[in-house]
């Protein structure tokens, strides 16, 4: 078997696993399981929210340690679960090393959803929370123009590579804007502020925060805090974001009332 190329599998593994928002210790253990299939004296991995570290060492090989920066971070579960049909059927025999090399790297580079399907489930999040919250057809309807500016700006925003308290603040910032130009001038009579809360949902950090806390119940408390951190940082761009919106839309319009 070759050991490097077991060694690059299982990081690549950890690396969709991680940049697709599993927990910490389930990208441990899958890199665990595929290093040791080797069956060296030492396999070891050591994964942090933004880096992954392994390891595989015996008294008859040269030691190899690959390390892998991790900057990029989502949500898409659907990936953690393919990598982890490739992980059993690797360490069931199921396949050959190369062979799970090179359908970690079709997963790593797949495209589950276009860009305009991600935008029409963006706008239909706005719609569905506003009516949720209660709004009726009239307050759907400034929904779905909102949910779309807030497509555009996430494209744009993807586009420029904004760092992320940029990207979050600019979204919401249009967010509150579109909506309060429509309430104002285009559709007098709507509901503002439920509007605003359905289309901000698609931008509340619900995932990386749920994962953050079972991180730390698991004892990976920097992964955990890091996370937390990153969960907090996003709320507070989210709602400076429709604040500024706010106040300037009160400036530009002298004050009036929403």
């Amino acid at each position: 078997m070759n050991d490097k190329l077991l060694v690059e599998t299982a990081v690549l593994a950890g690396e969709i696993m991680l940049v697709s928002g599993a927990e910490i210790y389930r990208v441990e253990n899958t890199i665990d399981h595929i290093l040791r299939k080797a069956g060296r004296n030492t396999a070891e991995a050591i994964v942090f929210s933004t880096g992954i570290f392994a390891s595989l060492n015996d008294p008859a090989i040269e030691a190899i340690t690959v390390a892998r920066r991790v900057t990029v971070r989502s949500t898409n579960l659907n990936r953690v679960y393919l990598v982890n049909d490739v992980s059993r059927m690797l360490c069931e025999d199921r396949m050959t090393v190369e062979e799970a090399y090179r359908r970690l790297k079709e997963i790593q580079d797949s495209v589950q959803y276009g860009r305009r399907l991600k935008d029409i489930g963006v706008m239909g999040v706005a719609v569905f929370f506003t009516l949720l919250l209660g709004g009726g057809a009239r307050d759907c309807l400034a929904a779905a123009v909102t949910g779309i500016s807030l497509a555009a700006a996430m494209e744009v925003s993807a586009r420029i590579r904004l760092n992320d308290f940029c990207a979050n603040g600019l979204c919401a910032f249009l967010i509150a804007v579109t909506t309060l130009f429509m309430g104002q001038w285009l559709m007098p009579g709507i509901k503002s502020d439920i509007i605003i809360i359905g289309a901000i949902m698609p931008l509340v950090p619900g995932v990386i925060f749920t994962t953050a806390i079972r991180d730390t119940l698991n004892g990976d408390y920097a992964s955990g805090t890091a996370r937390i951190m990153e969960a907090v940082v996003i709320a507070l761009a989210v709602a400076a974001g429709v604040g500024a919106g706010m106040g300037l839309f009160q400036w530009m319009t002298g004050g009036l009332s929403w």
